[in-house]
């Protein structure tokens, strides 16, 4: 009989021995097997650029998104943080160093955003990195030591973003400098459309509930050029706490202000503005983009989709 249990019991850890070594294999080999996929893709790309004469790399998603709409046909640009990943502290893989190494310029928010910048670049040999928000004017987070790095999220300083792009791409490309300043203008009149809707949309909301509170205190920009009180659990992702004290303090602006509605970012876990909901009363009103665009189907693909996106969210939660 105890022959027979000392058996059982070799057979059982034999089994979960083979079960667990063949899973940790099949995950090596997908993973593997999505880096080849990825450099795979990379090597096309290069290989389109090479016809169209420029390979861009950029950080985001969002960047992304506005220099496409720039270079048109006389490149192809890739972004670095996949849509969905927080840019603040994202950890760079083999193939981006690869894609970055064979760039003929990476564009970079700056401000701060870009916290592994440094790391790739030391890897990467002598690829230009420009910083496309040089002139914007800062915000200061609290403490006035650091620069909030969402200027994106006013359209006055993509526009600046835009100015400066198509200024570094005629010194890289003097043959595509009317291609770059034609679709430049055409975006520039697109986000001067966006501008337009969105001082028209926000009159449907009383003054006293212009506030949005989310988990990361993105929004400054927007309400610093749109008059929006903007309140964040924490201020920036690359210092997120959650504590129980910022939390607090957010479930006291929420009542003490009657805010009608609280929102939640399609980046950031939303557990954090689940408690503020369950403590207040106050509903979720919506996902709202900051730091990447939205995924192919979400209606908010572009920049400025995005931005469109978050400003009816905004005011069917606050009217």
């Amino acid at each position: 009989m105890l022959r027979k249990k000392i058996l059982l019991m070799f057979v059982i850890g034999f089994a979960l021995f083979m079960f667990v070594g063949c899973n940790a294999e099949e995950t090596q080999q997908e993973e593997v097997a999505e880096e080849q996929e990825t450099t795979g893709a990379i090597d096309e790309a290069i290989e389109v650029a090479e016809e169209d004469e420029l390979f861009i790399t950029t950080s985001f998603s969002i960047l992304g998104d506005v220099i496409s709409t720039i270079v048109g046909d006389r490149g192809t640009v890739e972004y670095i943080v996949p849509i969905g990943e927080e840019p603040h502290e994202y950890e760079p893989v083999p193939s981006d160093f690869r894609k970055v190494s064979d760039s003929d310029v990476f564009y970079v928010n700056g401000l701060g955003l870009e916290e592994w910048l440094e790391k790739l670049v030391e890897s990467v040999g002598d690829v230009e990195v420009i910083s496309v928000s040089d002139g914007v004017t800062p915000i200061m987070l609290g403490g006035d030591e650091e620069e909030d790095p969402h200027a994106w999220m006013s359209v006055a300083n993509v526009q600046l973003y835009v100015e400066a792009i198509v200024a570094d791409l005629i010194e890289r490309d003097p043959a595509g400098e009317s291609t770059y300043r034609e679709n430049a203008d055409a975006y520039l009149a697109e986000l001067e459309e966006l501008d337009a809707y969105i001082k028209a949309e926000i009159e449907a909301i009383p003054e006293e509930n212009r506030v949005i509170v989310v988990s990361e205190d993105a929004f400054k920009y927007f309400g610093e050029a749109y008059g929006f009180q903007t309140e964040g659990v924490w201020e920036i992702n690359s210092h997120e706490e959650g504590t129980p004290g910022q939390i607090a303090r957010v479930i006291d602006v929420v009542n003490d202000q009657s805010i009608p509605a609280i929102f939640v970012e399609t980046t950031v876990d939303r557990r954090y503005m689940e408690s503020v909901a369950g403590d207040t009363g106050v509903e979720i009103a919506g996902e709202v983009y900051t730091d990447a665009i939205g995924q192919e189907g979400s209606g908010a693909e572009t920049y400025i989709l995005m931005m469109k996106h978050n400003v009816d969210t905004f005011v069917n939660g606050l009217k």
